[in-house]
Formats: C-alpha cells, structure tokens, sequence
C-alpha cells in the first residue's frame, strides 16, 4: 500500500541525495526562438515605431502576426504583447473589417 505524505527522518533518501547539489541551468526560450531559423517573416507594414504586422511562415504553417517590437544590443527582437492569427482566423477577422468600421464610427 502506498502512503502519500511527508517521509519521516529522510526515510527512503539514498545518502548521496543529503548532499546540497546546484540546480541545472535553465534554458532560455526567448534565445532558443530567436536563433531559430525556421521561420520566414515578411514585414507588411509598421504600424508605430514599435508595433509591426508581418506575415510568417512557422513550422509549416502560415501566420499573420500583430507584434510589438523591442531593441535590446541594436537588435529590434519580438516582444510578449501580440497576436499570432492563422489564416482561418485572419480571414474572418477582415470579413469583419466593414462592421468594424461601422462600429469605430459610431463610438467616435
């Protein structure tokens, strides 16, 4: 039967496990996406100084991608804030445009 709980006095520890060991280095994500080469973006336009729409190829799959940019050593890299939407979403989202429009107008 197992017991689920708090082992008593190290009980069940083998001794080299008592020794105090560094934890493992953690790898960044952020490096690994960048050094990447598996995507192919196409930079449509620039919103703002920061902000740019592009258009990528990632793993096999085709994004339209709405990010905000950042410049870290003379590198602009990607940022956290955006949106990556596939084909299906990015068509329904223009099929809206004109509702959009109409909405914007009528709250300005």
């Amino acid at each position: 039967m197992s017991f689920r709980g708090k082992r008593k006095d190290g009980e069940g520890l083998a001794s080299d496990e008592n020794e105090d060991h560094a934890p493992p280095n953690k790898v960044s994500k952020i490096s690994s996406a960048v050094d990447s080469d598996d995507s192919d973006d196409v930079v449509v336009c620039e919103i703002s100084k920061n902000r740019r729409v592009s258009v990528r190829n990632w793993n096999g799959k085709i994004w339209v991608d709405i990010r905000e940019f950042y410049v870290k050593d003379g590198k602009q890299l990607p940022g956290k804030k955006g949106i990556s939407l596939s084909l299906d979403q990015w068509n329904v989202l223009r099929d809206h445009a004109e509702a959009i429009d109409k909405a914007l107008a009528e709250n300005s």
